[in-house]
């Protein structure tokens, strides 16, 4: 099993804007992002989302590339939320913590990526030590302000190397 938490970011290092908007994204989603994004979505198995982007802003809302990975995604998906109501129907929900939802999407990975979405979540799955890899793919936009790809209130350096073969920026996360 690997954790994967995969974002587009703008090049200011947010991958929402302020009040969670993902509009600025739509202009992007048709851009060549190279080969990593192209086979990324066949490898993941399992997405573990957190609450905050399951109820968050789908720029593709209504179109039919709504949903993950611009709507080419399927599979199943775990959400961690401790605010969300348990009786939602179509919604495999973990409120206890991390290392539970972890557990049950990589039983639902079966073997592929269990991908994450959402920075609250990622950095949920890195503070268990549970986070694996990040790949991150740049849009050529500033925002200035909104939800960045990472953020540890006081700060937290986290020792990154480039995964070998990636024109993109997909590392490992070193412990």
């Amino acid at each position: 099993m690997t954790t994967l938490y995969s974002a587009t970011m703008s090049l200011d290092g947010y991958i929402a804007g302020p009040g969670g908007d993902m509009g600025w994204l739509t202009p992007y989603l048709e851009d060549d992002l190279g080969p990593e994004a192209d086979t990324l979505v066949e490898e993941v198995g399992c997405l573990l989302v957190g609450g905050r982007t399951h109820r968050g802003d789908d720029p593709n809302a209504g179109t039919d590339s709504e949903g993950a990975f611009g709507g080419s995604y399927g599979g199943p998906a775990v959400v961690l939320s401790r605010t969300l109501d348990p009786n939602q129907p179509g919604v495999d929900l973990v409120t206890d913590d991390v290392r539970t939802a972890v557990e049950r999407a990589t039983e639902l990975a079966a073997g592929h990526y269990v991908n994450i979405l959402g920075a609250e979540a990622a950095g949920s799955v890195h503070d268990a030590g549970l986070l694996d890899e990040i790949l991150v793919f740049v849009a050529p936009v500033l925002l200035g302000d909104g939800t960045p790809l990472f953020h540890r209130a006081g700060g937290q350096q986290v020792r990154l190397e480039r995964k070998p073969g990636s024109t993109a920026h997909w590392y490992r996360v070193l412990r």
